[in-house]
């Protein structure tokens, strides 16, 4: 009798070392990697228990006692087995993440990596777009490198990055996470395939979701990216007004709720900002899972050629509602030289006081951030999205 209360202690104790997640069953692959590690017990015994769970993904409490009424099973053997997935929890993926998580977590690290890598060309693009007509403080992708260089060095050209990765880390984890959702919607069975309208859907609604989490902090990256550059912006016409030099996201943020009209100060701008972004990741979603079927044997510089190349076609698509996005973000600091009564007025007066080429400004230095960012971006998603698909 205590023979047999110790050996259910044993089988319990090691049911529940197993049970990672403790919903009452174990994973088979787990008994079987702590099974071929044992060296101790009886093979006949081992045998039996490979055998068993051969059939089955999961082992219920009942299912699992089973695998232990071989005559040869002892205490010992029960304990040899116990002590080897005691020696190697640790080292094992026992956490289990959702599909979710792994979603999340990998668009929220594809997103940091790549923003930083591209930061420079941001910046530079920013401080085009914001540029009125009486203002061509930079001109050129090279001289306006060299200028932020020379003015402000590596830190000039890095300005705004820490906001900018706070920012990208939840837009990007939960754009991906949102796609991904999405899609499983649409999905009507697993080996289905995804029709090209379900995915441009599930792309623009993966961007709405993605901007309306995050615009407030889009509002203080740009504010960052342009208050220490040496913009002439209508200073003549406002001599008499100081223009604050504001340090940290957090100060930038209270000035704008505080002076700026509150909440509605933080989303200023998230209507064109939500008709571009929408459609600009709901093409470049559909771009990247277009030119990836048409590539053979995948690799990381495929995924990357196949993502800039998305990112770029997305960009020129939607580029002038990304630039009319930055202006109504910069006319509350009372130096951009411009104001606009809503997106239509915006987009009238940049035509008719600068001409079309205006809604295009700072496209090519867009393009050299845009190409790498999405490339990277996808490549680190999907290399992060298969390190968590082992656990």
């Amino acid at each position: 009798m205590i023979e047999t209360s110790s050996k259910k202690w044993s089988i319990d104790q090691l049911f529940t070392l197993l049970d990672h997640d403790k919903d009452g069953f174990i994973e088979t692959k787990d008994m079987l990697y702590v099974v071929e590690h044992c060296t101790n017990a009886n093979e006949a015994c081992l045998n039996q228990i490979r055998t068993a769970m051969l059939s089955e993904p999961k082992l219920s409490y009942n299912d699992f006692n089973k695998l232990f009424e071989h005559p040869m099973m002892s205490i010992e053997q029960i304990d040899s087995i116990r002590f080897i997935a005691e020696a190697f929890c640790p080292a094992q993926p026992w956490v289990k993440l959702s599909e979710t998580t792994k979603h999340l977590i990998a668009g929220g690290v594809a997103g940091a990596i790549s923003r930083t890598v591209v930061n420079p060309m941001e910046r530079i693009k920013i401080l085009f777009q914001i540029q009125g007509p009486d203002s061509p403080s930079y001109r050129g992708i090279w001289p306006t490198l060299k200028k932020i260089w020379v003015d402000e060095g590596f830190k000039g050209l890095m300005a705004g990055n820490g906001t900018n990765v706070i920012r990208i880390i939840p837009y990007s984890a939960s754009q991906f996470a949102s796609y991904e959702y999405f899609k499983q919607l649409f999905l009507k069975d697993s080996n289905d395939e995804l029709e090209a309208s379900a995915r441009l859907i599930s792309g623009a609604l993966a961007g709405i979701v993605s901007v309306v989490c995050t615009y407030p902090l889009d509002m203080v990256k740009t504010r960052l990216a342009i208050q220490s550059a040496s913009l002439r912006m209508n200073h003549t016409a406002n001599s008499n007004h100081s223009v604050q030099k504001l340090s940290g996201i957090v100060p930038t943020m209270i000035n704008v709720y505080r002076n700026e009209g509150g909440i509605s100060g933080l989303y200023r701008g998230v209507v064109p900002t939500t008709l571009g972004v929408s459609p600009y990741v709901a093409i470049s979603f559909w771009s990247y899972e277009t030119l990836k079927s048409y590539v053979d044997n995948e690799t990381p510089i495929k995924r990357l050629a196949c993502g800039a190349l998305a990112g770029s076609i997305a960009q020129t698509i939607t580029y002038p509602l990304d630039v009319l996005r930055r202006r109504f973000q910069v006319i509350g600091t009372g130096n951009a030289g411009y104001k606009y009564s809503g997106t239509l007025d915006a987009l009238k007066t940049m035509v008719r006081q600068e001409g079309a080429a205006s809604l295009y400004k700072g496209l090519l230095p867009n393009y050299l951030k845009v190409a790498p960012a999405i490339g990277v971006s996808f490549v680190s998603y999907e290399a992060c999205k298969d390190v968590l698909n082992r656990f």
